[in-house]
């Protein structure tokens, strides 16, 4: 009887693996979805790169729009002998000259990157007697340096009381090429210059991409000092009151373009690609 007890429960339990593996093996039924079928709709073209956008150095759209209108951002008093006074002032301009731009790049529908500013005690080795890189700017990095050895020279020849105006336009002017590079407008002005068929055709391109950022740095003196002040006049008498640059242009034109970007409506006053040569020289 045993026997026969334990035959039975072993027919049962084949028998119950035999309709599990039934029901694990039985291919499921898809539930139909009742929707269309979108890959249908798909346009395999839309995976290709777009072409690239055509940038008019002339007839920029950045020309249409108002200049930036004057914000209340106070900058920290420069203790220009201290380094970390001179990187809190640096930051916190670039802050300011953030804020007053966005309204253009809002206006072109531009999201750019910020960049970011540091400052160096480090003297380049491309500098000469009679040449000094006060500050650049690189775009492939995002990133404003101000050469700080180079800056306190030029800065002994300037009254303490004028030295915070006077390195805001500097400022103003690196942050200007932030704005050509979100534009478009500073790389059309790298392939110009690359393919320049002379010395003459390169650094009148490079002219026009300096004297704009100067022009731009009058609209940053305007929006961010006392509008019954005189930083404009500071400024010029300081940087713009010397002598002629063949890469940045005469003491006259560089006046002539930062008063320029001071008092313009619109950026198109900021247009030196357009300008005549002799306002480029």
């Amino acid at each position: 009887m045993l026997a026969g007890a334990l035959a039975a429960a072993s027919v049962a339990l084949v028998a119950l693996i035999a309709s599990v593996a039934i029901v694990v093996n039985t291919p499921r039924q898809e539930t139909p979805t009742g929707g269309a079928d979108l890959s249908t709709f798909y346009d395999s073209g839309l995976y290709a790169r777009p072409n690239p956008a055509e940038i008019d150095l002339v007839d920029h759209p950045l020309y249409d729009v108002a200049m930036p209108e004057p914000i209340d951002c106070p900058l920290p008093a420069l203790r220009t002998g201290s380094d970390d006074s001179w990187e809190a002032f640096a930051n916190e301009a670039g802050v300011c000259l953030n804020e007053l731009w966005a309204p253009v790049m809002d206006e072109l529908r531009l999201v750019p990157d910020l960049p970011e500013i540091t400052v160096t005690d480090e003297p380049l080795d491309t500098d000469t007697e009679d040449s000094f890189t006060l500050a650049y700017y690189e775009s492939d990095r995002g990133l404003i340096t101000v050469v700080l050895p180079n800056v306190r020279q030029v800065g002994e020849q300037i009254p303490e009381a004028h030295q915070e105006d006077v390195w805001l336009a500097l400022m103003g002017h690196e942050y200007a090429h932030h704005v050509q590079y979100a534009t478009g407008i500073l790389s059309v002005s790298h392939d110009l210059r690359r393919t320049a068929g002379s010395e003459d055709d390169e650094l009148d391109t490079l002219r026009r991409t300096e004297l704009q950022a100067e022009c731009m740095a009058g609209a940053g003196l305007r929006g961010l000092t006392d509008p019954g002040g005189d930083a404009l006049d500071v400024v010029n008498l300081h940087f713009n009151g010397g002598g002629d640059l063949d890469t940045h242009g005469t003491a006259a034109n560089r006046a002539l373009w930062l008063e320029a970007g001071y008092s313009s409506a619109t950026v198109g006053g900021c247009n030196t690609y357009g300008a005549d040569e002799n306002e480029v020289t």
